[in-house]
C-alpha cells in the first residue's frame, strides 16, 4: 500500500477522498500549513509520501479578490513549497494537483485538455499559476485534474445562477473518479467531467428544489467564468444523476 498524502482534507472534496483512501495522511492545518515552508518541508521529510494529492486551496472568488495576499500564499506559494519539498525529499513522488475549469475564460465552454487557459479573476490566476508550477517543475510523475463539483448537501445559497454552466459532478463522484484516474496511473492534464452541461440552477435544484433563480446581471462582484463546461479527450465521462 503506497503512502498517500492528501492536502485540504477538511474541504468538500477532501472529506470524500479520504473515504477512498482511509489510510492516507491527511494533516490538519495546524499539523501542516501549506503557507509555511518550514512546516511543509518538515512534514514531507518526515513522512516521505509516495503520492501527494494536493487539494488545499483558497477557492472563494470574492475572498481571493479581497485577500490577494492570502490567495497567493495559499494557492501559489503553498503549491510551490509542496513541489520543491517533494523534489528534495521524495523525487519519485506521484504529484496530483486539483485545478479548476475557471482557468479558462468561460466565454466559449467545452474546453478540453489542450485548450488555452485565460483566467478571468484572481482566484483563477492563482490556480493557473499552481498548474504552471507543477507542469514545468522537474517532477517526474505529475497529474493536473480539472473538474466541477458540488456537494450533495442543500445548496448553500438562497439563489443559483441560471446563466452559468458547467459539466458538474457531486463531490463523492469526483472523489471516486480521481481514484480511478490514479489507479490508471495517468499523468499530464486530465478533465474529469459530467456528461451534461448544466446551469448552476439546474444542479442546485437536484438537492434543493426551493432554490431561486439568479442571473449574472443581478450579480455584483469580481468577474465570473460564465461557461465552465469541460470536454475530455483522455478519459470517460460520468453522469451526475448516477
Amino acid at each position: 500500500m503506497k503512502k498517500i498524502l492528501i492536502t485540504g482534507s477538511s474541504g468538500r472534496l477532501g472529506k470524500e477522498l479520504i473515504k477512498f483512501f482511509p489510510n492516507s495522511l491527511h494533516p490538519s492545518r495546524s499539523e501542516m500549513d501549506i503557507t509555511n515552508k518550514d512546516q511543509v518541508y518538515q512534514f514531507i521529510e518526515k513522512n516521505k509520501p509516495e503520492i501527494i494529492i494536493h487539494l488545499a486551496a483558497l477557492t472563494d472568488v470574492r475572498e481571493c479578490e479581497n485577500k490577494k495576499d492570502l490567495a497567493w500564499k495559499t494557492n501559489v506559494d503553498g503549491t510551490y513549497y509542496l513541489v520543491s519539498a517533494s523534489l528534495k525529499f521524495v523525487p519519485e513522488v506521484y504529484f496530483v494537483y486539483m485545478s479548476t475549469p475557471c482557468v479558462f475564460s468561460g466565454e466559449e465552454g467545452n474546453y478540453n485538455e489542450d485548450s488555452i487557459p485565460y483566467p478571468k479573476n484572481f482566484y483563477a490566476l492563482t490556480k493557473l499559476l499552481g498548474e504552471v508550477i507543477v507542469r514545468y517543475s522537474e517532477l517526474k510523475k505529475w497529474l493536473i485534474i480539472r473538474g466541477n463539483f458540488v456537494t450533495r448537501d442543500r445548496w448553500p445559497y438562497p439563489k443559483a445562477f441560471v446563466d452559468r454552466y458547467g459539466t458538474y459532478l457531486f463531490s463523492d463522484q469526483m472523489a471516486k473518479a480521481i481514484k480511478e484516474v490514479l489507479d490508471n496511473k495517468m499523468t499530464g492534464i486530465v478533465h474529469i467531467v459530467g456528461d451534461k452541461k448544466l446551469s448552476m440552477y439546474e444542479v442546485a435544484k437536484i438537492t434543493t428544489p426551493d432554490v431561486l433563480p439568479l442571473t449574472l446581471k443581478e450579480y455584483n462582484g469580481p468577474p465570473l467564468t460564465k461557461d465552465m463546461s469541460l470536454e475530455t479527450k483522455r478519459w470517460k465521462k460520468y453522469s451526475i444523476l448516477s
